[in-house]
């Protein structure tokens, strides 16, 4: 089930809080505890956002002002023109994931469409939806649109928000004349895809009035009298210029009275009209040119009981007049009026069932790179470890370590000479507190016997003597892996410098594999574009076994499972299904067999081509009846060659991040860097190292 939904609309002014309002009292009759989030909000002098205020106020949810919104609009600005687009989606993403976790569903509202960098909304809204993982509601405004723009103007953004990933639940057209909404209907159901349910809602008058509140606020008014009554809503309008006998022929139900300051005939008759049966009431008065009444007329009113707003304003009567019929109404916390309309025209004309059963049903495909970074961090800060790295002089090690104890995710433990250390921080010139990591340097420490005579008590059987044992315990890979194998650290990332071999052969001689798992091997998360996929083995095993690919395959599931991946297993090869034979093809449809044997309740396919495996159009004609074409997440190469290359060609070509490798069957967590590897590697890599050392 999903545990969100994102409202965006494709315009400005289109009548979203309708839908945010019907939607809340629809998911809070159905489950306990609803947030609500504002990505971005629009910047206010002062003030509050009056979408997060009346959500919050009116259903009086348990959340504060300021953990319902992420970003103003100006910063949002900013951060775009100084190309920080991974900080905005990843502040999003945290402030979205505190409320996750208090909430059993959140509301998500996207962006006004409304100022500065309006242009840029759109994708905005797509790229947001998409990392958050959450499906869609779309909404369009029908005013000043003929029949074909309006459901074309929905069908394109349906269609923009599918090609990037996001699924869109139900197209909304809103402020429909009442005539044409079962045309419309029609119309939507007809253009949209089968599976996106659609609503239409007419333009409903109420909502469009603004109140006397709305009133004043726009025009800077000062409110004489009936402030209790501020909230009233205008209905017709009209000026009061000439006589009373005149005039008082021209008032309609809720009319706002709009007259000069010194006309004390209109404005006592105007309140002796409302008080009366035979006069419809009248929602305020407002009073041009700067004038107030004079005292005795003042005192006369003040001798009055549930007198109705007068407000006076400045400017001339036929300005103030236009002002207000330019007025934009919207809905905020003490209109309880247009709240209670706007829950009714949502319960009205949107199919609220349906809906909330598409929630009920609705399973996001995969998981963005951005959220995937976000919870392995996540994770990692949740129980803290210890990691060592051996090769502590390496510069883009130090950076790394700045990062990481900053991030406050990990203990870190750097192993080499103290002071060349300390003297490569000060050369790089990087701000890390040497009381917040330790330094050893292997000969110098006071466990360096111990670790020699373990390592020689553990290898003596291979011929192994103390001095041997003592020789290898300088070599930093060495002192490392015994620093986890004793329980002195919880894992090991090292390889920066190192060769592949160096870094986990101390590993596979003494820390040894977990029970029931013969060969150690490695995986790769590829953080493509829109989802995270797993690619393995790309780093150990140069030529698997069938019964090799089959425990990569198993093991690689398990570790798929364990990040929060769905396993649908692919085992890579140069033909699909059984289409192809040849010794190596065999081998893969050999492997696919055990897999289905000792596992049979993995989703796992193969022998499969890539293509089959990714493109679900290929898939429907290669192999139409597969649970895994088309939609694979796991990816099984069948040897070291073909792995390797295809995971830096995926990297390279398309700018995936990518994570890894991570050794699976180690009864403890060692990993290895690639001597090209980046800060960000080595950051992502000593994060996924913390997460296995809690017991994945």
């Amino acid at each position: 089930m999903s545990k969100a939904i994102y409202i965006a609309t494709t315009e400005s002014n289109s009548g979203k809080s309708i839908i945010s309002l019907g939607l809340m009292e629809t998911l809070l009759g159905k489950t306990a505890k609803v947030g609500y989030f504002r990505p971005i909000i629009d910047d206010k002098e002062g003030g509050l956002d009056n979408h997060i205020n009346t959500m919050i106020s009116y259903f009086d949810l348990n959340l504060k002002y300021e953990d319902a919104y992420a970003y103003t609009r100006s910063e949002i600005i900013q951060k775009k023109n100084q190309d920080k687009d991974d900080e905005i989606i990843s502040t999003i993403i945290g402030k979205y994931k505190a409320i996750e976790d208090r909430f059993d569903f959140i509301l998500v509202e996207g962006t006004d469409f409304s100022g500065e960098g309006a242009i840029i909304e759109w994708d905005i809204n797509v790229l947001i939806a998409k990392n958050l993982g959450i499906p869609t509601i779309i909404l369009a405004s029908g005013i000043g649109k003929t029949l074909e723009e309006l459901v074309g103007n929905l069908y394109m953004a349906c269609d923009s928000f599918k090609e990037k990933g996001v699924e869109v639940l139900m197209a909304v057209a809103n402020k429909v004349q009442a005539k044409n909404v079962s045309l419309v209907i029609t119309e939507l159901q007809k253009k949209l895809p089968k599976n996106v349910l659609a609503g239409v809602i007419p333009i409903n008058p109420v909502l469009a009035k603004p109140t006397v509140k709305e009133i004043v606020e726009n025009l800077d008014g000062k409110v004489l009298f009936g402030e209790s009554y501020i909230n009233n809503q205008a209905g017709a309008y009209s000026v009061g210029a000439m006589q009373l006998r005149n005039y008082l022929t021209h008032l309609k139900k809720e009319s706002l009275v709009i007259t000069p300051g010194d006309r004390a005939d209109i404005i006592l008759g105007a309140l002796q009209a409302n008080i009366s049966s035979n006069y419809p009431t009248i929602s305020g008065i407002v009073l041009t040119g700067g004038l107030i009444p004079e005292d005795s007329i003042i005192k006369l009113i003040e001798g009055l009981t549930d007198v109705v707003p007068i407000v006076s304003v400045k400017g001339g009567t036929f300005s103030i007049t236009n002002r207000i019929g330019a007025i934009k109404s919207k809905i905020y916390a003490e209109n309880s009026q247009k709240i209670a309309t706007s829950i009714q025209d949502f319960e009205k004309y949107v199919p609220v069932d349906d809906l909330a059963e598409r929630l009920i049903t609705f399973e996001p495909e995969g998981i963005t790179p951005r959220m995937f970074q976000y919870n392995l961090l996540k994770r990692a800060k949740s129980k803290k470890k210890h990691i060592v790295l051996p090769e502590g002089t390496d510069e883009r090690i130090l950076i790394a370590t700045k990062q990481l104890v900053d991030s406050n995710a990990v203990k870190i433990t750097l192993l080499g000479d103290p002071k060349e250390i300390e003297a490569k921080i000060l050369q790089l010139d990087i701000s890390l507190n040497l009381n917040e990591i330790a330094i050893i340097n292997p000969t110098e420490s006071t466990n360096f016997e111990d670790y020699a005579n373990t390592l020689y008590e553990l290898r003596k059987h291979k011929n192994m003597n103390l001095a041997m044992a003592r020789d290898l315990m300088g070599d930093v890979s060495y002192f490392g892996t015994m620093m986890v194998y004793k329980g002195h650290a919880d894992g090991m990332v090292s390889g920066a410098v190192h060769t592949t071999q160096h870094t986990i052969r101390p590993a596979l001689q003494f820390v040894k594999t977990v029970p029931g798992v013969s060969v150690v091997s490695s995986v790769f998360f590829m953080c493509l574009d829109n989802r995270v996929t797993i690619f393995g083995d790309c780093a150990i095993n140069p030529n698997p076994t069938a019964e090799q690919l089959a425990e990569i395959a198993i093991s690689s599931a398990t570790t798929s499972l364990a990040f929060g991946i769905e396993p649908r297993i692919a085992m890579l090869s140069y033909s699909s299904g059984s289409s192809g034979t040849g010794e190596d093809v065999d081998r893969v449809r050999k492997a696919t067999e055990l897999v289905k044997k000792m596992r049979p309740d993995l989703k796992v396919e193969g022998p499969i081509q890539y293509d089959a495996a990714v493109d679900i159009g290929v898939a429907k004609n290669k192999m139409p009846d597969s649970k895994v074409a088309g939609r694979a997440s796991v990816f099984i190469f069948p040897d070291l060659n073909t792995g390797n290359n295809t995971y830096k060609a995926v990297q390279r070509e398309t700018g995936a991040l990518a994570i890894g490798p991570m050794l699976q069957g180690l009864k403890k967590p060692v990993n290895d860097l690639s001597r090209g590897c980046t800060v960000e590697d080595i950051f992502n890599t000593v994060i996924i190292t913390a997460i296995q050392a809690q017991g994945i």
